[in-house]
């Protein structure tokens, strides 16, 4: 969690409130990236929130550098999905609003995926791995992600929800 959101948090506790995020859809042939996340230990697109004075694409590439060790291109914009609700494990409900980029990787290595069974306690990320697009994880970690993921399938881009 960015100190901005841990920030925004010591001054609202759990109420609901909305966050502005940033993903890659990596693309690979006919395979797609896909996180495990450390709070849910569902899978979802890497990605995490925009930190002030940073632009969303910004944020993406980032992010994924962080959570899978890949240096990344964004190719074009997915979609803007905004009329979302998540609730966290530990009860804070946000509206996230996120851009998903579609994007493929440039450089860097993978992080291992040998479950991460070492990653410290409150890791982002357990797992990094490729799926193929028909056969994904399920169910993702939210619907936002699903949605972004059949969209993707799809072939669709500049999706506003």
């Amino acid at each position: 969690m960015s100190d901005y959101i841990s920030w925004l948090r010591s001054h609202v506790g759990p109420a609901p409130i909305q966050l502005v995020f940033a993903a890659v859809c990596v693309v690979d042939e006919d395979r797609v990236l896909l996180q495990r996340r450390g709070d849910d230990g569902a899978w979802g697109f890497p990605g995490g929130a925009v930190e002030l004075g940073e632009s969303a694409e910004e944020a993406a590439v980032r992010e994924v550098g962080e959570e899978t060790g890949l240096d990344v291109r964004v190719t074009e914009l997915l979609g803007i999905y905004t009329k979302y609700w998540h609730t966290y494990p530990n009860g804070d409900r946000a509206q996230p609003i996120t851009a998903f980029f579609r994007g493929t990787p440039i450089g860097g290595s993978l992080h291992e995926t040998d479950d991460r069974a070492g990653a410290p306690p409150g890791a982002e990320t357990l797992e990094v791995r490729y799926f193929h697009l028909d056969a994904p994880p399920q169910p993702l970690t939210n619907q936002q992600h699903a949605d972004a993921l059949a969209d993707l399938r799809a072939g669709r881009s500049a999706v506003h929800r």
